[in-house]
């Protein structure tokens, strides 16, 4: 990335994009609190409170490549506007139920497949759709203002307005989150539309869907990172499942207290996605990919040691700035490689791949920390990532020097 390159303004239409991720990340920040909290009300069994993170994330597994198909055939600016305000109509729904006392660990559940089935073709068209609005030189810089917004909104601004919420009254914060679900949709609704090229007749769901994996599959570099980003995100699961009892059970903190703690992450993820194309156009992608992965794994490991809130929050900060750089030079990798036609099945086969094993982390770690203890989740998590990690070494090394990626 050149100097002209990183000062150039981004056009109009990303920034409608922008504004609506900034909406729609506050109001998931604002759920991301209030979700647990409320869990932790109905019941303080961690094996049932991972139930509700393994509904959510279940989607991804069962349902990321026919919607990653869906984002190929139709206009993707459509199906993310449709996608958000069916989103805010299962919020308003358990708002209700809220309201009437009548929600369980099965509501919330529930809830939690119906947004991320949602999410699952959300997320793939909103990755699908950002070559189409920025240049390829910008991709580091506009992936990384989209990492900055979320980080802000999921993890700086939602979650302490989440909990002060929640603790005026539960139903609050999910009023304000399918609210932000409303405003987003609209915003996308003005993106300018998808102009398809004439192709030839589209093939049937399943071979379209095949089609988006053979290529995945073909591609050594990203099938490993795809496979490196699975072990990953089944570990992060394994203990962010059991977070929530680590602060308020271990560590004494309070419902306030523990939105202000999520915040110490976004810090992290912050500054990751303010400085990712500073650092990989002055260091390279590689050594930025490879740095943010070893500094995982010994966070994680730490994380399970934590004296006090003011350090775990830290160590989530640490954490978050690693997460976004890597998360930053992959997805742009992505972008820049994988054909237009092809961007929504590729990217949901690998989100399939990333995703799909967080269920099962989810139910892993609500286990691990009912049989040997809330503190063991993320030291075992670190450990199973650094094998991860070494074993895919010689792949990323190979491979990722030879890909044309800027800086």
């Amino acid at each position: 990335m050149t100097r002209r390159d990183f000062r150039a303004r981004l056009p109009a239409a990303y920034w409608r994009l922008w504004w609506a991720s900034a909406v729609n990340n506050i109001g998931d920040g604002v759920f991301a609190a209030a979700v647990p909290l409320l869990t932790v009300t109905i019941t303080r069994d961690p094996v049932q409170v991972s139930f509700v993170s393994a509904a959510t994330y279940l989607p991804w597994l069962l349902l990321s490549l026919p919607a990653g198909a869906l984002v190929d055939r139709f206009d993707r600016a459509s199906l993310m506007w449709r996608s958000q305000t069916l989103q805010a109509v299962i919020v308003t729904a358990v708002a209700v139920l809220i309201w009437l006392d009548r929600i369980d660990v099965a509501g919330l559940a529930a809830m939690g497949f119906g947004l991320g089935a949602c999410e699952a073709v959300f997320a793939n068209a909103s990755l699908a759709i950002l070559p189409d609005l920025v240049p390829p030189a910008q991709l580091h810089r506009a992936n990384g203002n989209q990492y900055t917004i979320a980080s802000v909104g999921q993890l700086f601004i939602g979650p302490p307005i989440g909990s002060a919420l929640f603790a005026a009254a539960a139903v609050l914060p999910f009023g304000v989150d399918a609210g932000s679900f409303a405003l987003s949709a609209a915003l996308l609704a003005t993106l300018p539309r998808r102009r398809l090229r004439t192709r030839p007749a589209q093939p049937p769901m399943r071979a379209a869907v095949i089609e988006g994996v053979r290529w995945l599959a073909g591609h050594r570099l990203l099938r490993t990172l795809a496979g490196l980003l699975a072990v990953n995100t089944f570990c992060y699961q394994i203990g962010n499942v059991s977070i929530v009892l680590l602060a308020t059970d271990s560590l004494h903190v309070s419902a306030r207290g523990y939105g202000l703690l999520l915040g110490g992450a976004a810090v992290g993820s912050v500054l990751g996605g303010v400085v990712n194309a500073r650092v990989v156009g002055r260091i390279g992608p590689l050594p930025a990919l490879l740095t943010a992965l070893v500094a995982n794994v010994v966070i994680f490991v730490l994380i399970g040691a934590s004296p006090n809130a003011v350090a775990l929050g830290a160590l989530l900060g640490c954490n978050g700035f690693a997460t976004t750089l890597w998360s930053v030079v992959t997805v742009s990798l992505r972008q820049q490689v994988v054909p237009e036609p092809l961007r929504g099945r590729v990217h949901s086969v690998y989100r399939m791949l990333g995703w799909g094993l967080m269920p099962l982390g989810s139910l892993v770690g609500g286990f691990v920390a009912d049989t040997v203890g809330i503190r063991a989740a993320y030291p075992l998590a670190g450990a199973f990532r650094g094998v991860a990690l070494l074993v895919a070494l010689p792949a990323i090394l190979s491979t990722m020097r030879a890909v044309d990626t800027p800086g």
